[in-house]
């Protein structure tokens, strides 16, 4: 029988009824992160078809869950943070072997799920701001959308893996 998907497994505990979603998509990314632990590293930084590699979706997940966040706190990005966006492309950047990669998406995802745990209903619609153009947002929405966007990422990169492992593409 296959694992029951985390949005079927009851409420999270400590998360508001109007995060509870955004809490299982990110349960449900790590847990369908673990799936791409068994890729070489050669697989990992593959790009078939010219698609972005599994390595850039893995280190963009953590990413992008950092900055998304980092607003959703009110915050501006660091130079470290706009450095880090920079280099997700980059299989040379460090780190960039899969349990490494792995440890830092699910370092990532942890965090964000204390962020969310951490969110009461007073705050949820309070007005944020985005990048340097200050686009507005709230932490309800930077928080769906950092959940979400982890997801889309997290399909790419089982997809990838799926078409790298069924066409050979580094085992041949």
């Amino acid at each position: 029988m296959a694992t029951v998907e985390p949005w079927l497994r009851g409420p999270v505990p400590e998360v508001i009824p109007e995060l509870q979603s955004a809490a299982h998509a990110l349960i449900h990314v790590r847990e369908e992160l673990g799936t791409l632990a068994d890729l070489t590293s050669e697989e990992l930084w593959l790009t078939p078809g010219g698609a972005a590699s599994v390595g850039f979706h893995v280190r963009h997940i953590a990413g992008s869950l950092d900055r998304l966040l980092t607003y959703a706190r009110g915050s501006a990005l660091s130079p470290a943070q706009k450095a880090t966006l920079a280099g997700e492309r980059d299989a040379t950047q460090p780190p960039n072997d899969v349990a490494s990669l792995l440890e830092q998406a699910h370092a990532a995802i942890d965090s964000a799920l204390d962020i969310v745990k951490a969110v009461s209903r007073d705050e949820l619609f309070a007005p944020r701001t985005v990048g340097r153009a200050a686009l507005p947002s709230t932490v309800f929405g930077l928080i769906c959308h950092a959940a979400e966007h982890a997801v889309r990422h997290s399909g790419q990169a089982v997809t990838t893996t799926k078409i790298i492992k069924g066409l050979g593409f580094a085992r041949r």
